[in-house]
Protein backbone atom coordinates (compact mmCIF):
# COMPACT_ATOMS: atom_id res chain seq x y z
CA UNK A 1 0.00 0.00 0.00
CA UNK A 2 1.42 3.27 -1.01
CA UNK A 3 1.72 6.23 1.35
CA UNK A 4 -1.05 8.00 -0.52
CA UNK A 5 -3.41 5.09 -0.09
CA UNK A 6 -2.46 4.86 3.60
CA UNK A 7 -3.28 8.57 4.15
CA UNK A 8 -6.65 8.26 2.43
CA UNK A 9 -7.55 5.22 4.55
CA UNK A 10 -6.63 7.02 7.77
CA UNK A 11 -8.75 10.06 6.84
CA UNK A 12 -11.68 7.83 5.90
CA UNK A 13 -11.47 6.05 9.21
CA UNK A 14 -11.35 9.30 11.16
CA UNK A 15 -14.36 10.64 9.26
CA UNK A 16 -16.27 7.43 9.89
CA UNK A 17 -15.28 7.39 13.57
CA UNK A 18 -16.52 10.93 14.20
CA UNK A 19 -19.81 10.16 12.50
CA UNK A 20 -20.64 7.41 14.98
CA UNK A 21 -22.92 8.27 17.94
CA UNK A 22 -20.92 9.07 21.03
CA UNK A 23 -21.99 7.09 24.11
CA UNK A 24 -23.25 9.36 26.88
CA UNK A 25 -22.17 8.70 30.40
CA UNK A 26 -24.63 10.12 32.96
CA UNK A 27 -22.77 11.82 35.73
CA UNK A 28 -24.42 13.70 38.56
CA UNK A 29 -22.69 17.03 39.01
CA UNK A 30 -23.37 18.74 42.35
CA UNK A 31 -25.00 22.16 41.84
CA UNK A 32 -23.19 24.96 43.52
CA UNK A 33 -24.83 28.37 43.70
CA UNK A 34 -22.22 31.08 43.42
CA UNK A 35 -21.53 32.84 46.65
CA UNK A 36 -22.52 36.26 45.31
CA UNK A 37 -25.94 34.85 44.26
CA UNK A 38 -26.58 33.48 47.75
CA UNK A 39 -25.62 36.77 49.34
CA UNK A 40 -27.94 38.68 46.98
CA UNK A 41 -30.78 36.32 47.80
CA UNK A 42 -30.16 36.79 51.54
CA UNK A 43 -30.21 40.55 51.14
CA UNK A 44 -33.47 40.37 49.18
CA UNK A 45 -35.11 38.11 51.74
CA UNK A 46 -33.99 40.22 54.67
CA UNK A 47 -35.21 43.40 52.98
CA UNK A 48 -38.60 41.98 52.05
CA UNK A 49 -39.11 40.45 55.48
CA UNK A 50 -38.34 43.75 57.18
CA UNK A 51 -41.07 45.53 55.21
CA UNK A 52 -44.52 45.19 56.67
CA UNK A 53 -47.26 44.36 54.25
CA UNK A 54 -49.71 47.26 53.79
CA UNK A 55 -52.67 46.87 56.06
CA UNK A 56 -55.79 46.02 54.16
CA UNK A 57 -58.60 48.48 54.68
CA UNK A 58 -61.80 46.83 55.85
CA UNK A 59 -64.67 47.16 53.45
CA UNK A 60 -67.62 49.25 54.43
CA UNK A 61 -70.89 47.45 54.96
CA UNK A 62 -72.39 49.07 51.89
CA UNK A 63 -69.48 47.82 49.75
CA UNK A 64 -69.77 44.15 50.64
CA UNK A 65 -71.13 42.05 47.78
CA UNK A 66 -71.66 45.13 45.66
CA UNK A 67 -73.92 46.70 48.26
CA UNK A 68 -76.04 43.59 48.76
CA UNK A 69 -74.74 42.42 52.14
CA UNK A 70 -77.06 41.95 55.11
CA UNK A 71 -76.00 45.31 56.57
CA UNK A 72 -75.66 47.03 53.23
CA UNK A 73 -77.11 50.43 52.54
CA UNK A 74 -77.46 51.35 48.91
CA UNK A 75 -75.02 53.83 47.53
CA UNK A 76 -76.75 53.88 44.16
CA UNK A 77 -80.30 53.22 43.12
CA UNK A 78 -81.40 49.99 41.44
CA UNK A 79 -84.66 48.34 40.45
CA UNK A 80 -84.83 46.22 43.62
CA UNK A 81 -87.63 46.84 46.09
CA UNK A 82 -87.53 43.74 48.30
CA UNK A 83 -85.03 44.91 50.92
CA UNK A 84 -85.53 47.22 53.85
CA UNK A 85 -83.02 49.70 52.43
CA UNK A 86 -85.11 49.86 49.24
CA UNK A 87 -88.15 51.27 51.01
CA UNK A 88 -87.16 54.83 50.04
CA UNK A 89 -88.71 54.07 46.64
CA UNK A 90 -92.13 53.90 48.27
CA UNK A 91 -91.75 57.22 50.08
CA UNK A 92 -91.71 60.83 48.89
CA UNK A 93 -89.99 62.31 47.01
CA UNK A 94 -89.27 59.10 45.06
CA UNK A 95 -92.66 57.44 45.25
CA UNK A 96 -94.29 57.19 41.83
CA UNK A 97 -97.71 58.85 41.89
CA UNK A 98 -100.46 56.65 40.50
CA UNK A 99 -102.97 57.95 37.97
CA UNK A 100 -105.68 58.14 40.63
CA UNK A 101 -103.50 60.47 42.74
CA UNK A 102 -104.57 63.35 40.48
CA UNK A 103 -101.07 64.75 40.30
CA UNK A 104 -101.52 68.10 38.54
CA UNK A 105 -98.22 68.72 36.77
CA UNK A 106 -97.23 72.36 36.38
CA UNK A 107 -93.59 71.93 35.39
CA UNK A 108 -91.38 69.24 33.89
CA UNK A 109 -87.69 68.66 34.47
CA UNK A 110 -85.01 66.29 33.24
CA UNK A 111 -81.30 65.51 33.47
CA UNK A 112 -78.89 65.99 30.58
CA UNK A 113 -79.16 62.43 29.19
CA UNK A 114 -82.93 62.23 29.78
CA UNK A 115 -82.91 59.05 31.86
CA UNK A 116 -84.23 60.94 34.89
CA UNK A 117 -87.43 62.95 34.35
CA UNK A 118 -89.91 64.44 36.78
CA UNK A 119 -92.98 66.64 37.19
CA UNK A 120 -93.77 69.37 39.70
CA UNK A 121 -97.27 70.08 40.98
CA UNK A 122 -96.55 73.47 42.56
CA UNK A 123 -96.82 76.63 40.46
CA UNK A 124 -94.06 78.38 42.39
CA UNK A 125 -91.40 77.08 44.79
CA UNK A 126 -91.67 77.79 48.50
CA UNK A 127 -88.51 79.85 48.10
CA UNK A 128 -85.85 80.47 45.48
CA UNK A 129 -82.29 81.34 46.55
CA UNK A 130 -78.71 81.69 45.42
CA UNK A 131 -76.31 79.79 47.69
CA UNK A 132 -72.70 80.99 47.65
CA UNK A 133 -71.25 78.47 50.14
CA UNK A 134 -67.97 76.82 49.16
CA UNK A 135 -69.55 73.35 49.28
CA UNK A 136 -72.04 74.24 46.55
CA UNK A 137 -69.30 75.92 44.54
CA UNK A 138 -67.21 72.75 44.52
CA UNK A 139 -69.99 70.21 44.06
CA UNK A 140 -71.60 72.13 41.20
CA UNK A 141 -68.41 73.46 39.66
CA UNK A 142 -70.02 76.90 39.47
CA UNK A 143 -69.82 80.26 41.28
CA UNK A 144 -73.06 79.56 43.17
CA UNK A 145 -76.06 77.24 43.33
CA UNK A 146 -79.54 78.31 42.23
CA UNK A 147 -81.92 76.44 44.51
CA UNK A 148 -85.72 76.20 44.59
CA UNK A 149 -87.36 74.64 47.66
CA UNK A 150 -90.36 72.30 47.37
CA UNK A 151 -92.23 69.84 49.55
CA UNK A 152 -91.25 66.23 48.93
CA UNK A 153 -94.81 65.50 47.77
CA UNK A 154 -94.55 68.19 45.08
CA UNK A 155 -92.40 66.04 42.78
CA UNK A 156 -93.32 62.98 40.73
CA UNK A 157 -90.59 60.99 38.95
CA UNK A 158 -91.93 59.78 35.61
CA UNK A 159 -88.67 58.11 34.60
CA UNK A 160 -85.35 57.12 36.08
CA UNK A 161 -85.87 57.02 39.83
CA UNK A 162 -84.02 53.67 39.61
CA UNK A 163 -81.12 55.50 37.94
CA UNK A 164 -80.14 57.78 40.81
CA UNK A 165 -77.01 58.13 42.87
CA UNK A 166 -76.34 59.94 46.13
CA UNK A 167 -73.59 61.84 47.88
CA UNK A 168 -73.61 62.81 51.55
CA UNK A 169 -71.33 65.88 51.72
CA UNK A 170 -71.24 65.87 55.53
CA UNK A 171 -69.71 62.37 55.80
CA UNK A 172 -68.28 62.31 52.26
CA UNK A 173 -70.20 59.10 51.65
CA UNK A 174 -72.13 57.75 48.66
CA UNK A 175 -74.91 56.38 50.83
CA UNK A 176 -78.48 57.62 50.98
CA UNK A 177 -78.15 59.46 54.27
CA UNK A 178 -79.96 62.75 54.73
CA UNK A 179 -79.23 65.45 53.88
CA UNK A 180 -77.67 64.35 50.60
CA UNK A 181 -77.07 65.32 47.00
CA UNK A 182 -79.01 63.40 44.36
CA UNK A 183 -77.76 62.99 40.80
CA UNK A 184 -78.38 60.94 37.66
CA UNK A 185 -76.18 57.86 37.97
CA UNK A 186 -75.57 57.87 34.21
CA UNK A 187 -74.77 61.46 33.14
CA UNK A 188 -74.14 62.75 36.72
CA UNK A 189 -76.42 65.75 36.34
CA UNK A 190 -77.30 67.11 39.82
CA UNK A 191 -81.04 66.51 40.28
CA UNK A 192 -81.72 67.90 43.75
CA UNK A 193 -80.67 68.14 47.37
CA UNK A 194 -82.82 65.92 49.57
CA UNK A 195 -83.19 67.20 53.10
CA UNK A 196 -84.96 65.70 56.08
CA UNK A 197 -88.12 67.70 55.40
CA UNK A 198 -87.83 69.36 51.99
CA UNK A 199 -86.18 69.00 48.60
CA UNK A 200 -84.08 71.61 46.91
CA UNK A 201 -84.37 71.54 43.11
CA UNK A 202 -82.24 73.21 40.46
CA UNK A 203 -84.39 75.38 38.16
CA UNK A 204 -82.03 75.10 35.17
CA UNK A 205 -83.26 71.51 34.71
CA UNK A 206 -86.86 72.68 34.28
CA UNK A 207 -88.42 73.02 30.85
CA UNK A 208 -89.28 76.63 29.85
CA UNK A 209 -87.34 78.10 32.76
CA UNK A 210 -85.96 80.70 30.35
CA UNK A 211 -89.43 82.01 29.46
CA UNK A 212 -90.96 85.08 31.17
CA UNK A 213 -93.31 82.76 33.06
CA UNK A 214 -90.44 80.56 34.25
CA UNK A 215 -88.25 83.48 35.30
CA UNK A 216 -91.10 85.03 37.27
CA UNK A 217 -92.13 81.79 38.97
CA UNK A 218 -88.57 80.97 40.11
CA UNK A 219 -87.49 84.52 40.86
CA UNK A 220 -84.75 84.60 43.51
CA UNK A 221 -85.59 86.19 46.88
CA UNK A 222 -82.21 86.03 48.67
CA UNK A 223 -78.50 85.25 48.62
CA UNK A 224 -77.14 82.83 51.24
CA UNK A 225 -73.54 82.71 52.54
CA UNK A 226 -72.83 85.83 50.51
CA UNK A 227 -69.44 86.57 52.14
CA UNK A 228 -68.16 83.29 50.62
CA UNK A 229 -69.06 84.45 47.10
CA UNK A 230 -66.66 84.45 44.13
CA UNK A 231 -68.83 86.83 42.06
CA UNK A 232 -70.47 90.06 43.18
CA UNK A 233 -74.16 90.93 42.88
CA UNK A 234 -74.15 94.66 43.42
CA UNK A 235 -77.33 96.64 43.01
CA UNK A 236 -79.63 93.69 42.34
CA UNK A 237 -81.92 94.67 45.22
CA UNK A 238 -82.00 91.11 46.61
CA UNK A 239 -81.43 90.47 50.33
CA UNK A 240 -78.06 89.04 51.19
CA UNK A 241 -77.36 86.93 54.28
CA UNK A 242 -74.11 86.05 55.98
CA UNK A 243 -75.30 82.45 56.44
CA UNK A 244 -78.69 80.79 56.11
CA UNK A 245 -81.52 82.97 54.83
CA UNK A 246 -83.64 84.57 57.56
CA UNK A 247 -81.49 82.90 60.25
CA UNK A 248 -78.29 84.93 59.99
CA UNK A 249 -77.33 88.63 59.80
CA UNK A 250 -77.95 90.68 56.66
CA UNK A 251 -74.94 91.98 54.76
CA UNK A 252 -74.45 94.63 52.09
CA UNK A 253 -73.30 94.18 48.50
CA UNK A 254 -69.68 93.97 49.72
CA UNK A 255 -70.43 91.33 52.35
CA UNK A 256 -70.24 93.67 55.33
CA UNK A 257 -72.77 93.52 58.16
CA UNK A 258 -75.57 96.02 57.86
CA UNK A 259 -76.17 98.43 60.78
CA UNK A 260 -78.13 96.83 63.59
CA UNK A 261 -77.26 93.28 62.51
CA UNK A 262 -74.36 92.82 64.91
CA UNK A 263 -76.53 91.42 67.69
CA UNK A 264 -78.52 89.07 65.46
CA UNK A 265 -77.85 85.40 66.10
CA UNK A 266 -75.31 84.04 63.68
CA UNK A 267 -75.24 80.41 64.79
CA UNK A 268 -75.41 79.26 61.16
CA UNK A 269 -72.83 81.68 59.78
CA UNK A 270 -70.15 79.02 59.50
CA UNK A 271 -72.48 76.35 58.20
CA UNK A 272 -71.23 75.25 54.79
CA UNK A 273 -74.73 74.96 53.41
CA UNK A 274 -74.94 71.20 53.86
CA UNK A 275 -77.90 71.34 56.23
CA UNK A 276 -80.07 73.95 54.53
CA UNK A 277 -83.11 71.67 54.62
Amino acid sequence: MTSVHRLVSIRSFNHFHHSLPVPVTRTTIPFRTPAFTIMAQKRTLSTSSSKEEPEKQPKMADEENGGNGPDAHQYQASDRTDREEDQWKKRAPYRIHESNDKFDAKWEGRCHCGKVQYQLSREKPLASKYCHCTTCQRLHGSPFQWAAIFHKEDINFTSGHHDLGWYDPTNKSTTHHLPCKVHCAYCRTPIMDEGRNMILLFPTLIKDINTPKGKEAFKVQSHMFYPQRVVDFKGDGIKKFKGLADESPLVDDDGNLLPGQEKKSGSNDDDKGENKL
